[in-house]
């Protein structure tokens, strides 16, 4: 059995919590050490809980507490090279396991497959978690799909899937033209259409909770992301879950 929970999701901060057996580890910390501290609690967990920390890129909504957070508590963070050194890999880390971005490796009773993905970091890696018999697959940064993403994403029995933003709300937003454009490029962030382009190409048929997260506040909306990765499922738009910035989202199980 696999758990997993939101700490929260969005520009403000990001954190995810996977528990395979007896391990527990927590991918992301964009939150300062009392505020990861107090999410943790909401989920009935402390921080001697964890057995480690896996960063996916090195923008400070990823990252930005993870360094502090894992030598106050004596956690080894794993990253790929071009992270840590794009997230000052020569700074006072703690324990640091550089991992590559195409070979499995485990934690503790985790089962841990990494895969790159296109987004304007150094060497972003988002990642598909297992227990030996059931896979959550996690993406939550990246401009565009690719047939790597699919493959590694497809036959998952959970997925945590970014929708960032509503193709038309940035379009028509106050944002400047250069922002939009970094947003809605290759190396950006998915829409909600993108997103549910990735739910229908790939192999749906084990998918027990399908989350929408890394919400954009000003140009999404949680309906328009619900609706469309509804419309892909086949399904009505409440089995949807939403990752909050504010919330995350409590504990599911996949079984």
């Amino acid at each position: 059995m696999i758990r997993f929970a939101s700490l929260g999701s969005g520009s403000e901060g990001n954190g995810l919590i996977v528990e395979c057996g007896n391990s527990r580890l927590l991918l992301d910390c964009g939150f300062s050490i009392a505020e990861t501290v107090r999410r943790l609690a909401r989920l009935g967990l402390t921080p001697d809980a964890l057995d480690a920390v896996l960063v996916t890129h090195e923008h400070d909504d990823h990252v930005g507490g993870a360094a502090r957070f894992a030598r106050r508590h004596d956690l080894p963070v794993y990253m790929s090279h071009g992270t840590w050194n794009a997230a000052g890999g020569h700074g006072n880390w703690g324990e640091v396991v550089i991992i590559d971005s195409h070979s499995p490796f485990t934690v503790g009773d985790i089962e841990v497959r990494p895969y790159p993905v296109p987004h304007d970091a150094r060497e972003p890696t988002q990642f598909v978690f297992g227990d030996g018999s059931c896979t959550l697959g996690v993406l939550t940064d990246a401009g565009m799909s690719t047939p790597h993403i699919e493959m590694m994403l497809s036959g998952a029995s959970a997925l945590v899937l970014e929708c960032n933003h509503d193709a038309a709300m940035l379009r028509d937003s106050a944002y400047p033209e250069r922002l939009k454009a970094r947003i809605s490029g290759r190396l950006g962030h998915l829409d909600n259409g993108q997103a549910a382009g990735i739910l229908a190409g790939i192999d749906r048929g084990r998918l027990q909770h399908v989350v929408a997260a890394h919400l954009s506040q000003k140009n999404n909306r949680p309906e328009l992301a619900a609706e469309a990765l509804a419309a892909a499922m086949g399904c009505a738009s409440d089995w949807i879950g939403i990752a909050t910035q504010a919330e995350g989202f409590a504990w599911r199980e996949i079984r």
